[in-house]
C-alpha cells in the first residue's frame, strides 16, 4: 500500500474550499469516499494530532486484544475499573490525573490519564515501548510513514494530512483491520452515561465507543447537525478533526496551525456541513469533485 501524496488530492469542492478560507491558520483537509479520496487541500505540513492521537492508541490496544494478548475486560486503571472503561472515558479518573472522580461506569469523564493509563497497560504486558507498538500495529500497516508518537498517549501524535486521510479511510470502509476492531473503536460502550464533550458542554447522553466519540444526538457538537447519530471520530485541541459517517458514506479529516479557540465550534460544523452537502451529491453521482470517477483513487 503506498502513501498518499499532494498529487492524489483533487480540488476541493468549491463550497468547501470557500468554508476552510474562514479558518485561522494554514489548515489542510481530506474528504473521504468509499473509493478514496474525493477531494483535499495539502499543505505539505506536518501537524500536531492532539486527541485525534486517541484514535491511533485505542487501535494499537485493540489490536493487541484481538490477538490475545490482553482483553478489554482486564482490570485496569481504579479499582473496578477495566480496560474498555479506561478507553470509553467510562473509568472515573480525572481529565488529567489519576483521581477517581466517580466509580467506574457511572459517569462519562473524559479523560487524557485514562487513555494514557490504557496504552501503560498494554506496553507493561508486553514489555515493549507504546510507540513501537503504535508503529508496529497501527502505523506501519496503514502506510502513515509521516506520523510519529512524539508525546503521551492520549495526544503526543504528529503526522500529515495525507496520512490522517489514510486512518479516515480505514475507518470508513476497512480493508486493512478487522471490521470487528473497527466496530468496537465505535460502538457505544456504557450506554447512558452523562458527561462533558470538551469545548461542547454537558450531554446527558455522552456517547463513546473504545477510543472514539459516538455522535448520537449531542448539541452543540463538532460535526455538522447534518452528520448522522453514529457518527463517530475524535477532534483535537491542536484544531484537529476526522469524522467517519458511514449512512452519509464519507469520511472528513482536518488539521491545523492554530489551537481550538473560538473559531472551532463555528468553523469545523459548517466546513462539515459544506462536505455533506456537496459530497454527499457526488457520491449519489458516483463521481469525485473533480469529475473522475471515484473508482481511480489510489489505495
Amino acid at each position: 500500500m503506498r502513501a498518499l501524496s499532494d498529487k492524489d488530492f483533487p480540488p476541493l469542492a468549491k463550497k468547501v474550499s470557500l468554508e476552510l478560507e474562514n479558518w485561522p491558520g494554514e489548515p489542510s483537509l481530506a474528504v473521504i469516499g468509499q473509493d478514496g479520496i474525493l477531494g483535499g487541500k495539502d499543505s505539505g505540513r506536518v501537524y500536531r494530532l492532539a486527541s485525534v492521537t486517541k484514535l491511533l492508541t485505542a487501535l494499537t490496544v485493540l489490536s493487541a486484544a484481538d490477538e490475545g494478548v490482553i482483553s478489554l475486560d482486564d482490570e485496569a486503571g481504579p479499582p473496578g475499573s477495566s480496560l474498555l472503561h479506561l478507553l470509553s472515558h467510562a473509568s472515573g479518573v480525572g481529565f488529567a490525573d489519576e483521581q477517581v472522580r466517580a466509580p467506574a461506569g457511572v459517569r462519562r469523564i473524559y479523560s487524557n490519564t485514562g487513555i494514557d493509563l490504557a496504552a501503560d497497560y498494554l506496553a507493561s504486558r508486553t514489555g515493549k515501548d507504546f510507540r513501537d507498538e503504535m508503529r508496529i500495529r497501527v502505523l506501519e500497516p496503514l502506510g502513515m510513514h509521516e506520523t510519529k508518537l512524539t508525546g503521551p498517549p492520549s495526544k503526543g501524535g504528529e503526522g500529515t494530512i495525507t496520512d490522517t486521510a489514510r486512518l479516515a479511510w480505514e475507518l470508513l470502509k476497512p480493508s486493512v483491520f478487522p471490521r470487528a476492531r473497527i466496530d468496537a473503536l465505535s460502538s457505544l460502550a456504557y450506554p447512558g452515561l452523562g458527561g462533558f464533550l470538551p469545548g461542547f458542554g454537558y450531554h446527558p447522553e455522552n456517547d463513546w465507543g473504545a477510543g472514539a466519540e459516538v455522535r448520537g444526538h449531542k448539541s452543540p457538537h463538532w460535526t455538522s447537525p447534518n452528520n448522522s447519530p453514529v457518527t463517530f471520530g475524535h477532534f483535537g485541541m491542536a484544531g484537529s478533526f476526522l469524522w467517519v459517517d458511514r449512512e452519509a458514506g464519507l469520511a472528513c479529516t482536518a488539521l491545523s496551525t492554530i489551537e481550538f479557540g473560538d473559531w472551532a465550534p463555528i468553523a469545523w460544523p459548517d466546513t462539515s456541513t459544506a462536505v455533506l452537502r456537496e459530497y454527499g451529491k457526488t457520491m449519489q453521482a458516483g463521481t469525485s469533485a473533480s469529475g473522475v470517477r471515484s473508482s481511480s483513487a489510489p489505495r
